[in-house]
């Protein structure tokens, strides 16, 4: 009996050492106002737009999209583009297609019926340009990592210079917001490096919250439509409930009490 409660008292510190390390290991994610958040959150179109044009300018080059069309950029809900607007976007990119009468493959413009250009062949052609690393795709890039946008808000600015003795290996970059603190990809973003066609300040903040806006949208593209069926069943709840309360105070009135 004395030994199975010193072991148990062995595996409780042990457990609690380890919770105490994690608990002090973990960082508070940086935090903003979003424009989708809550009941009534609806998608800002412009920081959609701006966002998009930092993902094509910044993160296309070794991030893919491959769940998105370029129609989806002029659709209700997100970033509204003109359908003329969508249409030049896509025909900015050249897609490849075939066979062709002769049996081979082509290139031509992109249409609004192709998902959005790769920017590798394969997986491997990936990993073999990003020193074995494979940039994930970042279709629910937002769903698919803990802490959603506040997270990926965060890790985009959270690039600093390791703590004495922290040791990285070559070709990996510290980064306080990453699982670890060690991330392959080098810091993207720095102030000025787009330029917005709306005039907007491209500070790494801004580019950062818009970027990130964009990934929300691409994960939960029906986002809007989802809130307002919320509020509607709601509102339909709210009414179905005072009908039947009003009804059964009505038939219950006409009962007589016994005293």
């Amino acid at each position: 009996m004395k030994n199975f409660i010193r072991i148990l008292f062995i595996i409780t510190l042990i457990f609690g050492f380890q919770y105490s390390s994690i608990a002090a290991e973990k960082v508070e994610y940086l935090k903003t106002d979003w424009s989708f958040k809550g009941l009534f959150g609806k998608f800002d179109r412009s920081a959609l737009q701006r966002g998009y044009q930092v993902y094509t300018e910044v993160c296309s080059s070794c991030h893919s999209m491959k769940y998105l069309s370029y129609r989806n950029l002029s659709e209700k809900g997100g970033p509204e583009f003109s359908e003329a607007q969508a249409k030049a976007i896509a025909a900015s990119f050249e897609v490849k297609d075939g066979p062709n009468s002769d049996g081979e493959m082509f290139t031509r413009p992109g249409k609004l019926s192709d998902k959005f250009v790769m920017p590798y062949d394969n997986v491997k052609a990936a990993q073999a340009a990003n020193g074995g690393a494979y940039p994930p795709d970042m279709s629910v890039l937002v769903k698919a990592r803990g802490g959603g946008v506040d997270y990926i808000y965060s890790l985009l600015q959270g690039y600093e210079d390791p703590p004495v003795g922290f040791m990285l290996e070559d070709g990996v970059y510290y980064n306080k917001y990453m699982y670890g603190n060690k991330i392959k990809m080098s810091n993207q973003l720095s102030d000025g490096l787009v330029e917005y066609s709306d005039g907007t300040k491209a500070t790494v903040e801004q580019m950062s919250k818009d970027v990130t806006t964009f990934l929300m949208w691409a994960a939960e593209p029906h986002l809007e439509a989802r809130h307002k069926m919320g509020f509607k069943a709601i509102v339909y709840l709210i009414i179905l409930t005072t009908l039947v309360y009003f009804s059964m105070k009505k038939i219950w009135s006409r009962i007589e009490t016994k005293v």
